[in-house]
């Protein structure tokens, strides 16, 4: 074997582990970069669960007859009666 052929024999291995080296590499940051995404997700999905949650909520305290109740006990609101009620023109 001449100098040329084992410098080139050389090089070919070097790069054929450097290569190995980078698949594996790559191989290791997509599995990482997965694992981050399925976390991710999961954690969407419950903050999705929970503003289903907060909305049902919401919707649940601002019902009018809860209002009402509310408007009528605790703060002594209640329909005008007619002599109450004043008329205002332009």
């Amino acid at each position: 074997m001449s100098r040329a052929q084992l410098f080139l024999l050389l090089f070919l291995g070097v790069s054929v582990l450097a290569s190995a080296v980078g698949v594996v590499y790559a191989k290791y940051t997509s599995r990482k970069y997965f694992v981050q995404l399925q976390t991710l997700r999961a954690e969407r999905d419950a903050i999705e669960v929970e503003w289903g949650r907060l909305q049902l909520e919401q919707s649940t305290w601002a019902t009018h007859g809860r209002v009402a109740r509310i408007a009528s006990k605790q703060l002594q609101m209640h329909l005008p009666r007619t002599e109450e009620m004043m008329v205002v023109g332009p």
